[in-house]
């Protein structure tokens, strides 16, 4: 049950609406609790929260802010004593704007409205490899209904009041900005060993949402917290193949110190989901849970099987994510011949068109330790095999190193289409030509027509006044599909026969071929949206889980549908500082992914 409260001052605009929560006074907020009849409370108010959540936690509340809705929904623990008591100003460390939840609260805090639990978990969800698991609360995200007589407000317009006999689910439009706030509110940086918090916390909140549309899910652990969820939709047609649709849940580290917003807050403003993850990748996980669970509600069942996984580690590799359940638990994949995942389906405009861009090939990875050994000393002496001097020549060589273009498929027919938005002739002798001319992008799909290899990082000595005997450097090799062996020879040839090598990650290139029913499901689906919008290929310059589910022989596409304002530079989004995505382009994913899945 639900109890709602105007705001004190009534009706307001946006900017008054984002004021802070001190509008509204410790006796307003006390009566809310009061009244409340339930766990749930929902707050009508035209306050921006953040100011209050402390104030909310001391009295054992969780706050979630509704920007579209313009409401507060505050979540009380169970068996909370929510009488009337006083409120003190308070704040939220580290800040999480509009009254997002801190990365530490993250799952957990949405644990108290969930019922049910039996002791394997949640009804529909099954805890894989359960020597390793470690029980808790899932987060859960239920369509909240006002009793009789209390009217809802959605977008700042009041609408019909709804009976708790008539609950209509949540549409997945106006859930999913939600849900990819949700996600990047538990923090799930991948350091790139585990040392970071990893991801059970965001795997138990997928399953659980999951399991609250009726779809049994599988929580994997391959290490303690590297967490992955595997569930599978059943189709109307068992003879066709399965389609399986992966995300990761993992995101790079960020610094707060960077950002306008904290990178865990989740906020939503400026029309734009916030934080890490936002764009890599936990805006198509919310596409992919949003859409599930208004299918799964309304009983739409796809004509194909699909597998949706969402697994751990992608940002280093996937080793204990995507590579570990492949290698482990293949079955999980029975059947699946295609898959759509990162990095595609956004749109970048070009000569004032707007192609979408679909992945069907990535470059291989090489990531390398570079080492020089040479005497150690003194340094105050002349030293004729420094190590250091040895390593910093050969990086300079591979760093400035101009590596020749090479054709590829995708590479190729990308330059053509954008050669064509242009207006200008394609020349195959010079497409870099071409790509300079693309804005912030081309520092995305440059990089696809020629092999690179970037130094990243420098180990040596202990003491100025000594010169060590061993010096490394680390280097983030990418090679195109058909050119891996050309590309190592390239490496050995500009580094030397002083320098050794030896591989730190290493994982294949991956294309395919712009054709096929699930290829033109893709483009209509696109089209159904944007009849002017026009799909093409390209390749990825970094890597993706496909590198990992191709090897089970599965065809895979980076299809991950959002329109983007013609401004944005989303390439520089990825590990980028500030990284958002417009909630305009997730509710068009929403849409995109929803029609494709009809027609697929």
């Amino acid at each position: 049950m639900l109890a709602g409260l105007g705001a004190a001052g009534g009706p307001a605009d946006e900017s008054t609406f984002r004021r802070a929560f001190a509008l509204v006074s410790a006796d307003a907020l006390d009566a809310v609790l009061v009244t409340a009849l339930g766990d749930l409370v929902q707050v009508l108010t035209h306050a921006d929260p953040e100011d209050k959540a402390d104030a909310y936690a001391q009295l054992g509340v969780s706050l979630i802010y509704r920007p579209q809705r313009r409401l507060v929904e505050a979540t009380a623990k169970p068996g909370h004593n929510m009488c009337k008591g006083s409120v003190s100003e308070g704040g939220l460390e580290p800040p999480c704007p509009f009254g997002a939840l801190a990365p530490q609260a993250s799952a957990s805090a949405y644990s108290a409205t969930r019922t049910g639990l039996g002791p394997e978990g949640w009804a529909g969800l099954t805890i894989a490899n359960k020597g390793t698991v470690r029980r808790r609360s899932l987060p859960t995200r239920t369509s909240p209904v006002p009793p009789s007589g209390c009217e809802r407000c959605d977008d700042g317009e009041m609408t019909d009041n709804v009976s708790a006999e008539g609950i209509r689910p949540t549409a997945a439009q106006d859930e999913v900005a939600s849900l990819a706030s949700d996600l990047i509110r538990i923090d799930t940086s991948n350091p790139g060993d585990h040392s970071g918090p990893g991801e059970r916390a965001a795997a138990e909140y997928v399953a659980g949402l999951l399991a609250d549309a009726g779809l049994e899910a599988k929580i994997f652990e391959s290490h303690e917290k590297r967490s992955s969820v595997v569930a599978r939709v059943e189709g109307t047609d068992p003879s066709r193949d399965a389609l399986l649709i992966h995300g990761h849940l993992d995101v790079v580290p960020a610094d707060a110190a960077d950002w306008r917003v904290h990178p865990f807050s989740g906020e939503i403003a400026e029309n734009c989901v916030w934080g890490r993850g936002a764009v890599d990748m936990k805006d198509m996980n919310a596409m992919i849970l949003a859409v599930l669970r208004q299918r799964l509600r309304e009983g739409r069942r796809p004509a194909r099987d699909l597998v949706v996984a969402f697994v751990a580690d992608e940002e280093a590799g996937g080793s204990w994510g995507a590579r570990w359940l492949v290698d482990n638990h293949p079955e999980q994949f029975e059947g699946v011949t295609e898959a759509i995942g990162e990095v595609g389906g956004f749109s970048v405009t070009i000569g004032g068109k707007r192609l979408y861009l679909l992945q069907t090939a990535e470059k291989g990875m090489a990531w390398m330790r570079l080492t020089a050994r040479g005497t150690a000393g003194h340094g105050s002496m002349i030293n004729s095999e420094n190590a250091v001097t040895e390593l910093a020549e050969a990086i300079a060589r591979l760093g400035r190193h101009e590596w020749p273009v090479r054709e590829t498929e995708a590479a190729f027919a990308f330059a053509r289409h954008a050669s064509e938005a242009l207006g200008v002739a394609f020349d195959p002798s010079d497409p870099a030509a071409v790509v300079a001319k693309l804005g912030p992008i081309a520092k995305m799909v440059g990089a696809t027509l020629t092999n690179t290899a970037n130094p990243t990082m420098l180990s040596a000595g202990y003491k100025v006044n000594v010169i060590p005997q061993v010096a490394s450097a680390q280097v983030d090799g990418r090679f195109l599909p058909g050119y891996e062996d050309e590309f190592f020879r390239e490496i050995d040839a500009l580094i030397g026969p002083g320098i050794s090598r030896e591989q730190v990650h290493h994982d294949i290139a991956v294309e395919t071929s712009f054709d096929g029913d699930l290829v033109t499901a893709m483009a209509r689906a696109l089209a159904a949206e944007d009849p002017q919008g026009e799909m093409v290929p390209y390749c990825l310059s970094g890597g993706t889980d496909a590198k990992s589910f191709a090897r089970l022989g599965i065809r895979c596409f980076g299809f991950a549908p959002l329109r983007l304002p013609a401004g944005l530079d989303f390439a520089g989004m990825f590990h980028g500082v500030d990284e958002r995505v417009p909630v305009s382009a997730l509710q068009f994913g929403v849409r995109v992914l929803d029609n494709f899945l009809d027609l697929c």
